[in-house]
C-alpha cells in the first residue's frame, strides 16, 4: 500500500521537485500541494494523507502554528518538517505542535525518502545537526532560576515583553499572529504562577541576579 503525501510550502520550485519525487517513487502517492496555511488547514482535514511535508516560512500563519492547529484533526497523519531553520526554538516549537520528524532543507534525496519511510511507521526522523541540538538540550545543566519550565518560544516571548516590546511587534519579530502571542503570554502566566505582565518580567529579571 501507498504512502500518501501532501506538501505545505510557499516556494513553487520546492514543491515541484518533491512533488516530482514523491511521483518517480513507487511506494508513494502524491496527495496535494498547498502554497499556503490557509489552504492546508482547509483541505488537509478532507484528504487524510499519511505524511505532510511542511516548511515552516509559510503565508498567513508559520508552518508551527498550521501543525498545531491541523494534529488535532488528523491524529494519524505525521507532519515531517522540511524547513532552513535549525535553530533550538524552532526545532522544540515544531515538536511541541505535534511534528515528528524535523530535516533541513537540502537534506538528500535518498535521506528525504528514507525519512518518509521511517516517519511513517513510528520513527521520529531528523538532520543529524538537529538530532545532536535535542541530546544536547538533555545534557545542559538544568537552570535554577525557575523560568525552566516555561518552552523556549515562550522565553523569547518574556525576553521580548521584559524589553518593552507589544504584542504586536512580538508577533511580527516572531513571525506568529498576536492571538499566538495572547496564548504564549497566558500559558506563561500559569506556568509562573502570576498575574500581570509586570509579576512576570519581575521574575525574568530576577534570576539574571
Amino acid at each position: 500500500m501507498k504512502l500518501r503525501v501532501s506538501i505545505v510550502d510557499d516556494d513553487a520550485p520546492t514543491r515541484q521537485i518533491l512533488k516530482e519525487l514523491i511521483l518517480e517513487t513507487s511506494t508513494l502517492e502524491f496527495v496535494s500541494e498547498h502554497p499556503n496555511t490557509e489552504s492546508a488547514i482547509e483541505n488537509l482535514p478532507k484528504e487524510k494523507p499519511d505524511v505532510v511535508l511542511t516548511d515552516i516560512n509559510v503565508p498567513l500563519i508559520n508552518g508551527i502554528e498550521c501543525v498545531r492547529t491541523l494534529k488535532p484533526k488528523l491524529p494519524d497523519t505525521q507532519f515531517l518538517m522540511l524547513t532552513i531553520y535549525a535553530d533550538a526554538n524552532h526545532i522544540f516549537d515544531a515538536l511541541s505542535a505535534g511534528a515528528t520528524g524535523y530535516l533541513l532543507k537540502g537534506t538528500r534525496r535518498s535521506e528525504l525518502l528514507a525519512a518518509i519511510k521511517q516517519i511513517a511507521v513510528g520513527g521520529s526522523p531528523m538532520s543529524c545537526s538537529i538530532a545532536r541540538k535535542v541530546v544536547q538540550s538533555f545534557t545542559q545543566p538544568a537552570p535554577r532560576s525557575g523560568m525552566e519550565v516555561l518552552s523556549p518560544r515562550e522565553m523569547s516571548v518574556l525576553e521580548l515583553l521584559a524589553n518593552g516590546y507589544l504584542y504586536k511587534e512580538i508577533a511580527d519579530q516572531l513571525g506568529v499572529s498576536v492571538t499566538t502571542i495572547d496564548t504564549y503570554v497566558r500559558r506563561m502566566y500559569e506556568k509562573l504562577h502570576v498575574n500581570s505582565r509586570s509579576q512576570a518580567v519581575a521574575k525574568f529579571l530576577k534570576r539574571a541576579k
